[in-house]
């Protein structure tokens, strides 16, 4: 028996994570200035997680067109 597709998240793993990794930790640290490097790596304070918005996806842009490049003209009937 299988699980009910309207029980299912979609993009489930796309999400923000809740906790860094270590060299992510030590990172944010050194940038308010709260660890050096004489202290140890274990034992790290915790640190709060800052979700990320998500970007609207830009448009694709036409493609440009180059230099000295043949375009194709349409020729008209005449009618």
């Amino acid at each position: 028996m299988g699980i009910d597709k309207s029980l299912i998240v979609k993009g489930r793993l796309a999400g923000s994570r809740s906790v860094l990794r270590r060299a992510e930790r030590i990172k944010l640290l050194e940038t308010e200035g709260k660890w050096s490097e004489e202290k140890s790596v274990f034992g790290l304070p915790k640190v709060k997680t800052v979700r990320l918005k998500k970007k609207p996806k830009a448009e694709k842009a036409p493609p440009k067109e180059t230099e000295g490049a043949v375009t194709p003209e349409v020729e008209s009937t005449g009618e």
